[in-house]
């Protein structure tokens, strides 16, 4: 009985040996690629952690330095989250951030050049469209129109329709043509929540038009 175990035994061992020569190195290379693989993805959820933790750092410093109107540090801070830190959200935000403090201080060129980069770079639709909004505002204050109404074309995100229609209405001021920038001021009126405060500043331009809104509505037809 013993003998007959013993010759399975080693039936059963060489049938392994048999199995792992011919399949060894197939699955050592594969247990490799799957350690490799497990060991990448480990390391890059890491890194990226560690890269945003990094950002946002360096944002509050942005901060700190916008809240003081530090230009200058402003502008130093969101070079390397420009350069370093591009794939992180906090590159957009400091860049919105960025562009407003040069506004103030009355950098018009370079708060649109800061507005253009997050336009093309910024980590999601939403920043990108926002940057092209205030992009596009900044152009109609310098009379480059034509740009403005370019930047306003890209403008893809649903919830920023209302905002883009209220651009387009100024946009269209300036160049004149009324009846567009009623219809315009007209589309961002309805497309607001009834809670927003904004509405009231298109009432105002839309009454600057002679079209009166809310519970006076019929009286657009009277200024035509």
């Amino acid at each position: 009985m013993a003998a007959h175990l013993d010759l399975e035994e080693q039936e059963q061992l060489e049938q392994l040996k048999a199995f792992w020569k011919r399949w060894g190195n197939a699955i050592t290379w594969l247990l490799t690629l799957v350690l490799l693989a497990y060991a990448g993805w480990t390391g890059w959820n890491y890194w990226q952690r560690n890269q945003a933790a990094k950002a946002g750092a360096m944002f509050s410093e942005l901060q700190r330095a916008a809240q003081a109107g530090d230009l200058g540090r402003g502008v130093t801070v969101f070079g390397t989250l420009k350069q370093d830190y591009a794939s992180t959200g906090y590159a957009a935000q400091a860049a919105l951030v960025v562009a407003k403090l040069q506004s103030d201080k009355e950098k018009a060129d370079d708060a649109r050049a800061t507005l253009a980069w997050a336009a093309a770079n910024a980590k999601g639709d939403a920043y990108r469209d926002l940057a092209r909004l205030r992009l596009a505002a900044l152009q109609m204050d310098a009379k480059q129109l034509d740009e403005a109404g370019k930047t306003l074309d890209a403008v893809k995100s649903v919830e920023f329709a209302p905002m883009v229609a209220d651009r387009r209405g100024d946009l269209a001021l300036l160049q004149n043509k009324p009846d567009v920038a009623k219809t315009e001021f007209k589309k961002a009126y309805d497309g607001l929540d009834k809670q927003l405060d904004y509405r009231r500043l298109l009432e105002v331009k839309l009454a600057s038009l002679g079209v009166a809104v809310g519970g006076d509505e019929p009286a657009a037809g009277a200024a035509q």
